[in-house]
C-alpha cells in the first residue's frame, strides 16, 4: 500500500520539527546560562544590585574608649564632706514642722555627705515608716544577693512518669513577673515569657517524637509561709500584694475589673491579685502547649522535680537589681517580700516572712547601722505595726550613698492610702535627677527618705516620717516643699 503525497510529507517533517524544537531549547537554555552567569558578573562588580562584590568592606572605626568607673568610684568622688549650711536645713525643718496639716507627730533628720546631722526633730523617735521600710530591705538584698543573677523558671521532663507516660514539670524560682507571651528583653515585667517556654518546650518535645504529657508544678521554694502575719489588714481585696509564690504572672494581677496600663513596668492601677499564682501559671502553660500542638493529660498537680535530672527549657527573668529598681520606683510590695525571703534563703534565718525580717535586721546589725527602735512585721511596710527612726532611715541611704547605690530609690510615684498612686508634684529638681527619694503612705502615715545632689556641689541626706497627720494632703504636700528646698542647702 502505498502512502498519499501528504502523509509523506507529514512523516518527513516530523523529525524536523522535533530537531528544531531541541535546537531552540537548546539555545534558550544557554542564553539562561549566559544572562545568569552576566548577572553574577554584573553583581560581583556592582552594576546591578545583589549580595556579591569584589569591593572591599567597610570597617567602622571607633574612638579608643574612656576609662570606666565604678558607680562608687564616682560617688565617692563627689564632695560629700562639703559644709552644709546648717542654719539653712534648721530653717527648712522647721517650715515643714510647723506647715498646715503635719501635726506633732514626725520626725525629721538632715545629713551632710559623711553623716554628720545638720539638722533634727525626734530622729530617733521610732514611728510607722509605711513604704520607705522598703529601703531596708533594698539595702539587705543588694548586701547579701548577686544582683546580677536571675530566677529562672524551668522545664524538666520525666519520661518514667508513674503512669509511664511522659511527665513535664514546670519549676518556679521565684519570677512572679513572668508574661503569658514572648521573652520581652524591652521591659522588667515580662522578661521571660511562658510563650517562650511553652513553644521551645514543644520544639524540644517534637524533637523526642512526644505530642502528649502530662503536667505537674514544683512550687516548693518558699514551704508553705508565703505572707506576713496580718498584711491583709491594709489589704483586704488583694490588690497590692500576691502571697509570694514560685511563679506568677504580671504579679499575680487578674485583669477582669480593671484596664491593663501600657506599660508593664509601670504600675497606674490596682486589679485584684491571683492567691494561687503557681497554679495560674500551671494552667496558662497548659494552654500555650497546647497552641503548640502538645496535648496535655489531666489537670495540672503540685509536684517536685526528681533529682538527678537537667532542665529541658528554661527561661530567664531580668536580673535581681533590675527587679528591685521595679519593686521601688512601684512601690512594690510582692517583690520586696520576696526579696526580703530570698536574701533570707541566702543568709539561712528561716524560709519564712519571719525569716526575712530577720534577715534584714542580721544584715543592718553586721553593717553596723543604728537599728534601735526598729519593730518589722514585714519587709514591705503594708503590714500595721512595723517601726524605725529617721535616724535608721537616713543611716541607709548614707550607706547608699558609700557603696555607689545612691539612685536605690524610687523619685516617680507615692502611694496615698492604701492603694493607688498619684505623683508627687513634679519639680525641676526631680526632673534633673537631682532628689531620689523613696515615699511611703498609709492612712495614717506620709514618709520620704533619700539622697539630694546638691546645686552648688555635695552630698545630703534626709529623712521624714510623719504619723497621724492634721491633714493627710497637706501633710504630703508640706513635705514636697521641704524636699524641693534640700538641693539648695
Amino acid at each position: 500500500m502505498r502512502l498519499s503525497d501528504s502523509s509523506e510529507e507529514r512523516s518527513q517533517s516530523t523529525p524536523r520539527r522535533h530537531m528544531r524544537r531541541g535546537v531552540t531549547v537548546v539555545i534558550s537554555s544557554v542564553l539562561t546560562l549566559l544572562l545568569c552567569l552576566a548577572y553574577v558578573v554584573g553583581d560581583a562588580f556592582d552594576v546591578v544590585p545583589g549580595s556579591l562584590t569584589f569591593s572591599g568592606v567597610s570597617r567602622p572605626t571607633f574612638s579608643t574608649a574612656q576609662q570606666a568607673f565604678k558607680s562608687s568610684t564616682l560617688m565617692t568622688s563627689v564632695e560629700r564632706d562639703k559644709a552644709v549650711d546648717a542654719a539653712a536645713a534648721t530653717s527648712a525643718m522647721n517650715t515643714l514642722l510647723s506647715a498646715e496639716g503635719v501635726g506633732n507627730d514626725s520626725s525629721v533628720v538632715i545629713a551632710d555627705g559623711t553623716g554628720k546631722v545638720v539638722a533634727q526633730h525626734n530622729a530617733d523617735t521610732a514611728r510607722e515608716p509605711a513604704s520607705t521600710l522598703k529601703t531596708l530591705t533594698a539595702f539587705t538584698a543588694s548586701t547579701v544577693l548577686d544582683m546580677n543573677s536571675t530566677l529562672d523558671t524551668e522545664v524538666y521532663l520525666n519520661q518514667t512518669g508513674a503512669d509511664g507516660g511522659a511527665q513535664l514539670i514546670l519549676k518556679g524560682n521565684g519570677d512572679m513577673l513572668l508574661s503569658d507571651g514572648e521573652n520581652d528583653s524591652a521591659h522588667i515585667n515580662g522578661r521571660a515569657g511562658l510563650g517562650t517556654l511553652a513553644r521551645e518546650s514543644a520544639q524540644a518535645l517534637a524533637a523526642r517524637g512526644i505530642s502528649s504529657v502530662h503536667l505537674s508544678y514544683d512550687d516548693s521554694l518558699f514551704g508553705s509561709d508565703r505572707k506576713p502575719d496580718g498584711i491583709e489588714q491594709n489589704d483586704a481585696e488583694w490588690r497590692y500584694f500576691a502571697p509570694i509564690s514560685s511563679m506568677a504572672v504580671d504579679g499575680g494581677r487578674q485583669w477582669t475589673d480593671t484596664v491593663k496600663g501600657a506599660d508593664p513596668d509601670v504600675e497606674s492601677s490596682y486589679p485584684t491579685r491571683s492567691t494561687q499564682t503557681a497554679l495560674d501559671t500551671a494552667n496558662t502553660f497548659v494552654a500555650l502547649l497546647a497552641g503548640n500542638g502538645i496535648t496535655v493529660n489531666g489537670a495540672p498537680a503540685a509536684g517536685t522535680v526528681p533529682q538527678g535530672i537537667s532542665a529541658l527549657v528554661k527561661v530567664r527573668s531580668a536580673k535581681l537589681s533590675e527587679i528591685m529598681a521595679f519593686m521601688l520606683r512601684n512601690s512594690d510590695n510582692t517583690e520586696a517580700e520576696l526579696l526580703g525571703r530570698l536574701s533570707a534563703i541566702k543568709l539561712g534565718t528561716e524560709n519564712s516572712s519571719a525569716g526575712a525580717v530577720k534577715a534584714v535586721e542580721q544584715t543592718l546589725q553586721q553593717q553596723s547601722i543604728q537599728s534601735s527602735g526598729l519593730h518589722m512585721a514585714d519587709c514591705s511596710g503594708l503590714s500595721p505595726g512595723s517601726t524605725v527612726t529617721a535616724t535608721t532611715l537616713n543611716a541607709i541611704q548614707q550607706h547608699f550613698i558609700a557603696s555607689g547605690n545612691g539612685r536605690c530609690c524610687s523619685r516617680r510615684h507615692v502611694r496615698h492610702g492604701v492603694g493607688g498612686y498619684r505623683r508627687r508634684q513634679s519639680d525641676e529638681c526631680l526632673a534633673n535627677g537631682l532628689l531620689r527619694v523613696k515615699t511611703g503612705t498609709l492612712s495614717t502615715v506620709t514618709s520620704m527618705a533619700g539622697n539630694v545632689s546638691r546645686t552648688s556641689g555635695g552630698l545630703l541626706t534626709f529623712a521624714v516620717i510623719v504619723n497621724n497627720p492634721q491633714n493627710a494632703w497637706s501633710a504630703t504636700l508640706a513635705i514636697n516643699a521641704f524636699m524641693t528646698k534640700l538641693p539648695e542647702l
